[in-house]
């Protein structure tokens, strides 16, 4: 029997992101809808989706907007979208994920499959034994700042399916919706939050930075999880020269470098005993600075090395 539907989405892969979904828990969007109010009609709902999906007239609903305070001031915007939309955008996720994972950059290292925080935390570890200096940096808003036009052109170079471009753009432009009810229109960014968007994230910043930094600075090895990223560099010069052109670099790809979370940094210890300002970074939840070690003689020393910072320690 042949389908009449425009678009051929397997039913399975709608019952395989609703799997997802389910395991990953999380809050109720706009509607109010829990998880467990959705099992209530699972196989009605489902099918409500697969169906609108595969005739192209899916519109995703407003993504609730949740503020969540910061450790050191300030808010993060996360963007929650409603159990039945999660489930569409893992569908999407599923769908492309063997596509674009394979073209990202090793040392690419957030929500990626068989990559952790934990092997960006250890390659960092070896390089500040090997490179003296090291370029941290953070983007400000990364999420929030996403160009779209940039976006879509590197997922329609990759991606082929119209349904996929289709929604992908639908999901890019879906409002938020506030505490209080307003509909806030979106033009730029991807909801922090939402199931597609750090494959999306992950995709833009091959762009915007990896494949960038491999083409231009080849002898500087960088390690970056999301919006968050060390280069590492044998001079200061180099260093010095290095942040300025990613900052140059995120400008032209519409983001700003964060400068409170940005900076250079001197890879003190015992066989490098020149000075500088800053001889410690934090990335990722561990705090890498001097740090007094032993060898097989038992001779003491100082070496370079991560420990877990007092952040993540207090939790904040």
């Amino acid at each position: 029997m042949t389908s009449t539907k425009p678009y051929s989405i397997a039913k399975r892969v709608v019952w395989e992101a609703y799997q997802l979904v389910r395991a990953n828990r999380g809050a109720a969007g706009v509607d109010d809808e829990t998880i467990a109010m959705f099992e209530q009609n699972l196989s009605g709902n489902l099918y409500k989706l697969w169906n609108r999906m595969s005739s192209g007239s899916y519109f995703p609903p407003p993504v609730k907007q949740v503020e969540i305070p910061k450790a050191k001031g300030g808010t993060r915007q996360l963007g929650i979208p409603t159990v039945s939309d999660r489930v569409a955008q893992s569908v999407v996720k599923l769908m492309i994920e063997p596509t674009l994972d394979p073209i990202f950059h090793e040392d690419s290292y957030g929500y990626r499959p068989g990559k952790s925080a934990k092997q960006a935390i250890a390659v960092t570890r070896t390089r500040c034994w090997k490179y003296d200096w090291v370029v941290e940096f953070d983007i400000k808003a990364a999420f929030d700042q996403i160009d779209h036009a940039l976006l879509m052109k590197a997922v329609r170079r990759h991606i082929k399916e119209s349904w996929i471009l289709l929604y992908v753009e639908r999901w890019l432009t879906a409002p938020f919706e506030t505490a209080d009810g307003a509909s806030l229109p979106r033009t730029r960014g991807t909801p922090q939050g939402g199931v597609v968007s750090p494959i999306l994230m992950n995709l833009f910043m091959h762009y915007a930075f990896d494949s960038w930094m491999q083409r231009t600075w080849p002898q500087s090895p960088f390690a970056r999880y999301a919006d968050d990223a060390v280069v590492h560099c044998r001079s200061l010069a180099e260093a010095q020269s290095v942040m300025q052109a990613i900052a140059a670099r995120l400008g032209e790809c519409g983001l700003t470098m964060h400068p409170e979370k940005s900076k250079i940094v001197y890879c003190k210890d015992s066989n490098r005993t020149g000075t500088h300002p800053n001889v410690q970074f934090t990335f990722l939840g561990f705090t890498f600075r001097p740090r007094a070690a032993s060898n097989k003689h038992r001779r003491r020393f100082t070496s370079f090395l991560p420990a877990v910072s007092s952040d993540a320690l207090t939790g904040c």
